[in-house]
């Protein structure tokens, strides 16, 4: 089938839309639509052209679904990034159950992640109700859970974890390609409520980064939040858990200057894992301190 090509969009950059984010917010948000690259009456014109049938039932091809940018985002892409919401329903409604709405662009963004990117829970709701897959990544390895949980977007996270019991398990379990889960996700950008959510939904509090073994509670202390270290403690993290360099949380509190969190972890790390490990260099400790974007600079995905 061949596809019809719509002007390139510039890339559609999450960080314009919310600001710079703590020293852990990696280049992981740089999205491709325009969301600012049509004008209005450009867009009205494109949607104008594209020719919705009021009828319920969906043909194998309608010439709207094949339209496409040259970053590869349908109508329904754009609809949806530009909150064009009557024609978003208009495409849902007459594409249940169609491959149309799981298209990704060449982010591998699909119609459901720029949903929740745009913080639009009542198309979130419509797109899995009509067959939407939660399961699918972006070029990130993000599901549209995990972009929610990196968000903070409750209404969102609700809507995906009240419409997808079924794949709930694996989508919160399931690592990046940075290596973090849902849980590590909210822990890092330190949404209290997601983490006590992801929690009571089943969510390991004490699963591993595939890569440097830290937990939940190994980032907070890393990041210096004794309000989430407060409440991963709460919710029964395990204090005395090692991450591959053999660091227990306790371990990271040295040389750092926030002695309630030192102190916190201290009342509970067991006595005989409170002094560090012995090492022949330093370069363990270091390696526990590393940022997530210098992780895994050395991996290259997509182009």
């Amino acid at each position: 089938m061949d596809l019809h090509r719509m002007p390139k969009q510039a890339d559609y950059n999450l960080d314009n839309m919310e600001g710079k984010h703590d020293m852990l917010q990696c280049h992981e948000d740089h999205l491709d639509s325009g969301l600012d690259s049509l004008k209005e009456d450009e867009l009205l014109t494109s949607f104008e052209d594209m020719t919705v049938s009021a009828r319920t039932e969906h043909t194998e091809y309608e010439p709207w679904r094949s339209a496409i940018t040259d970053d590869g985002d349908t109508l329904l892409h754009l609809a949806i990034i530009h909150e064009s919401t009557e024609h978003v329903l208009q495409m849902i409604k007459l594409s249940h159950n169609h491959p149309f709405l799981n298209v990704q662009n060449h982010q591998r963004q699909t119609a459901l992640h720029l949903a929740v990117i745009t913080e639009q829970p009542q198309l979130v709701d419509k797109l899995l109700k009509a067959g939407a897959d939660p399961v699918l990544v972006d070029n990130r390895g993000n599901t549209a859970l995990h972009i929610a949980c990196k968000k903070g977007s409750l209404a969102c996270f609700g809507v995906i974890t009240q419409n997808c019991q079924r794949h709930l398990a694996s989508m919160a379990s399931f690592p990046n390609y940075s290596g973090h889960n849902c849980l590590h996700l909210a822990s890092i950008n330190g949404y209290v409520s997601l983490v006590e959510s992801l929690v009571q939904l089943g969510a390991d509090i004490n699963a591993q980064e595939p890569c440097s073994g830290r937990t939940a509670l190994h980032l907070a202390v890393d990041l210096q939040n004794p309000t989430m270290v407060h409440c991963l403690l709460d919710l029964g993290a395990n204090v005395n858990c090692l991450n591959y360099g053999g660091f227990t949380p306790y371990h990271l509190t040295y040389g750092r200057q926030n002695e309630q969190i030192r102190c916190q972890l201290y009342e509970r790390t067991a006595q005989e894992l409170r002094e560090l490990p012995d090492s022949d260099s330093d370069s363990d400790m270091e390696d526990v301190e590393l940022l997530e974007v210098d992780m895994y600079d050395d991996i290259k995905f997509g182009k």
